[in-house]
């Protein structure tokens, strides 16, 4: 469900980082895993499941009194999984952000109109009060390098970086399924 730094899966497994590069080099083949370079340093690595990969692993069972979506800007990756998230489940979730924008990013609300999504909220200022009972998803390299507390984490490129319209698809393709699987791993809870 977390994209993973390699140093994290080696200590968490146990394992040395040769033979775990090897194992993750062979799920990469087998287009189960992929690696993405870090935005925030650009040396972190992160693993995260493809499609392929999730399907074979399964969701893991999580439960959760809400979700707090983490960006660092909040003006559209963030947004968009609050969005999509409202449209699958009744577990209330907000965004916010580490150094929120004064405003969504119009290609953002312009992409998720596209797919039948509005975006009405504003940007917020993370507060420690927001993690309350809360399950915390980063969904930005930066805000994941700078979150102190324990959360899950999914690699999403800034769309805003190129200003294009197609980055911003591709973020919200890319949180769209990451949804899916959050909101079948919550529905396995009931």
């Amino acid at each position: 469900m977390s994209d993973r730094s390699p140093a994290w899966l080696a200590a968490e497994l146990g394992v040395g980082s040769n033979l775990l590069a090897h194992h993750v080099n062979t799920l990469v083949d087998a287009a189960v895993v992929r690696r993405s370079r870090s935005e925030a340093d650009g040396r972190r690595t992160y693993v995260s499941l493809t499609r392929l990969g999730r399907a074979t692993v399964g969701p893991r069972p999580l439960t959760a009194r809400r979700i707090l979506f983490v960006c660092t800007h909040n003006s559209a990756r963030s947004q968009f999984a609050q969005a999509l998230w409202r449209g699958c489940s009744d577990v209330p979730a907000a965004s916010a952000g580490t150094a929120p924008a004064r405003r969504i990013h119009p290609k953002a609300v312009s992409v998720a109109k596209a797919h039948g999504v509005l975006l009405d909220g504003q940007p917020s200022q993370l507060t420690d009060g927001d993690f309350d009972d809360a399950l915390v998803i980063s969904v930005c390299d930066n805000a994941d390098e700078t979150l102190d507390r324990e959360h899950l984490h999914w690699s999403v490129p800034d769309p805003a970086r190129a200003d294009r319209v197609v980055d911003f698809r591709t973020a919200y393709d890319l949180i769209e399924s990451r949804i899916g699987t959050l909101a079948s791993s919550m529905k396995e809870q009931s």
